[in-house]
């Protein structure tokens, strides 16, 4: 985590700011040396949810030793631009792309459980390697899918006002002032879970009283989050608290996205037109979470062949995956069927908490050089 006193500096409110500010910070700044293995191409920013802008992101991942690193926001790549430049800024190399959900109907995964934990015949599916040229193009296709969000995520605020007596969160004043919708950045159930969180330190404090509160509420913590609760100098105090709440409360109200997902047809169509990699996000199958914020789930292993025709099927030609999120007996058979099917590998863990480090050490380990080269070839591609 950066100097909070450096982040303030470089999330002031405009873009212009920011970056002029990231050029004083660097007077008095000296990076440590970059570590070849180094690479995060799923970096995400205050153009979906995060507590880093653009700039902040790039100066964070260049001051853990990255080499390059990479935006990547939901629904939006509306902060690729200022990533770049911040980049230039910092002598750093970047690679830029976004993510979205994707409809199945149609493909022989219609109806079935892939990488979301919350929707059957919905993937989650990357955009990367966006030439620079093409970002108003992605940016012009993904309107009327965030303004289906935006009428889902009403009703999901509605659904919490319902649950929660008392609470009253009114989505144009306390949600979309957390996200930078009006920049044509994304909104996420994590923005809803954050305006949650506000209004219950507003109305009960921090510390024992939450700890009571949540109680109260039926949520049950672990003895590491009621630690967090106790912990009220912490300057990112509603984070873990949001954290708490998306757990508790998101499979109370979700309502699955329907009209703003586009269908994979289109998204191919789309990246092809762009010339970018469509990159289907492999998760598999959750037991004891390597990472430890996963709960057990089964995901897409059982038919995990099938997902590779219908990726081959349908002209998607990219995987990427997390290597520190799975076992190794996982990661094997992935890069085994992406070898058979020719499939593009790429790599990066999301980025979107301020205790989590933008350092992947997995990939230290030689197996993945591959990936490594991977992160190289997408900057060249899109800088060609």
């Amino acid at each position: 985590m950066i100097d909070i006193a450096i982040l303030n500096k470089l999330n002031v409110p405009t873009k212009e700011e920011r970056l002029a500010n990231l050029k004083e910070v660097l007077k008095d700044t000296t990076f440590p040396p970059m570590v070849p293995q180094y690479i995060n191409n799923h970096i995400h920013t205050t153009y979906s949810f995060s507590p880093y802008s653009p700039t902040a992101a790039v100066y964070a991942a260049r001051m853990e030793g990255l080499c390059t690193a990479g935006i990547i926001d939901h629904d939006s790549i509306s902060g690729a631009e200022e990533f770049l430049e911040a980049a230039k800024i910092v002598d750093m190399p970047v690679t830029i792309g976004m993510e979205a959900r994707i409809s199945m109907d149609g493909t022989r995964l219609e109806g079935r459980r892939t990488n979301n934990p919350d929707q059957v015949g919905v993937s989650y599916m990357t955009i990367q390697g966006v030439p620079h040229d093409k970002i108003e193009t992605l940016t012009e296709f993904f309107k009327p899918y965030q303004a289906a969000r935006h009428e889902r995520n009403r009703q999901m605020i509605a659904k919490i006002n319902d649950l929660l007596p008392g609470i009253a969160l009114d989505y144009d004043k306390d949600v979309l002032p957390l996200s930078l919708a009006h920049e044509n950045g994304g909104v996420t159930e994590r923005h809803l879970m954050y305006a949650l969180a506000i209004r219950l330190v507003q109305q009960v404090g921090k510390g024992e009283a939450m700890v009571k509160k949540l109680a109260d509420m039926g949520v049950a913590i672990s003895a590491k989050q009621e630690a967090q609760m106790m912990d009220t100098a912490y300057p990112f105090y509603e984070y873990d608290l949001l954290g708490i709440l998306k757990s508790a409360f998101v499979p109370q109200i979700f309502i699955d996205a329907t009209a703003e997902c586009p269908k994979l047809c289109d998204m191919v169509k789309l990246c092809k037109d762009v010339d970018a990699y469509l990159c289907y996000a492999y998760l598999g199958d959750v037991g004891d979470s390597v990472t430890g914020d996963k709960k057990a789930q089964k995901f897409e292993d059982d038919y995990l062949d099938d997902v590779f025709e219908c990726l081959k099927e349908e002209g998607v030609k990219s995987v990427t995956y997390m290597p520190t999120r799975n076992t190794p007996a996982q990661l094997e058979r992935l890069r085994g069927l992406c070898d058979r099917y020719g499939m593009f590998q790429i790599s990066g863990e999301d980025i979107n908490s301020p205790r989590q480090s933008f350092v992947i050490k997995a990939m230290e380990n030689p197996m993945f050089s591959n990936l490594i080269d991977a992160t190289w070839k997408l900057i060249e591609h899109e800088n060609k």
